[in-house]
């Protein structure tokens, strides 16, 4: 299989990353999947068919350390890798009297931080081979600011680092695409929501992204479910 291409995901345990890995899985890719839930990693991994197909790699997307040994452990057990879906994040209620500020540093870290630090890591793997695809999981949220909601403004700070990357790329092969889902139902939420995408149909975006010939950068790809108005 070392033909196959090679897909790392974080925020893999569940949710889109862990569908998105399904998917791919089923279109001929090998996975790396990296999260902080090593046993829902194992098991989505024997899930997928086991080493030959997915391996699971403990990461806290906050650490440098971290994101640098995925991609290296990736490169060395799958042989080559890819593309990058930097998928990994959380939310807050919304209110600026609301959660508590512990809450609101992890959720800034982990969604503007740690995908800062996911770019960085696929980077310079791809910059040494000249290809490679890097996608980021944005939101509805990044393109309009929502009352109260710190969640939102660090998905502005996703589609601006996924411009900001794709401007500095733009002279290379690499690709970049901004995923932006609607509401969605997954774990993000306490509660199922009623009318929502599913974690499938964010998957299929993804992977249409992945499918196109090279030529082709679909930059965004905006998602909501058919009755959400903004």
């Amino acid at each position: 299989m070392a033909d196959h291409p090679v897909l790392l995901i974080t925020g893999a345990s569940s949710g889109i990353g862990a569908e998105t890995a399904r998917h791919a899985v089923r279109d001929g890719w090998r996975v790396a999947l990296a999260a902080r839930s090593e046993d829902k990693l194992a098991e989505l991994a024997s899930e997928l068919g086991g080493e030959e197909h997915a391996i699971a790699l403990r990461c806290d997307v906050t650490s440098w350390e971290d994101q640098q040994r995925i991609v290296t452990d990736t490169i060395e057990r799958h042989g080559r890798l890819d593309a990058f879906f930097a998928n990994a994040g959380f939310g807050a209620a919304r209110g600026f009297l609301e959660e508590s500020v512990e809450h609101w540093k992890a959720m800034v870290d982990t969604n503007v931080y740690g995908c800062a630090l996911s770019i960085r890591a696929a980077l310079t793997h791809f910059r040494e081979q000249d290809a490679g695809h890097m996608l980021l999981t944005g939101s509805v949220a990044g393109r309009r600011a929502l009352p109260g909601s710190l969640y939102s403004a660090t998905k502005w700070a996703v589609t601006a680092m996924g411009e900001s990357l794709r401007a500095e790329v733009a002279d290379t092969p690499m690709r970049v695409t901004l995923i932006e889902p609607g509401m969605v139902n997954t774990p993000f939420f306490d509660e199922p929501k009623e009318n929502a995408l599913q974690s499938e149909d964010i998957a299929r975006a993804v992977m249409y992204a992945l499918s196109q010939p090279p030529h082709v950068d679909v930059n965004e790809i905006l998602v909501r479910p058919v009755n959400q108005p903004q």
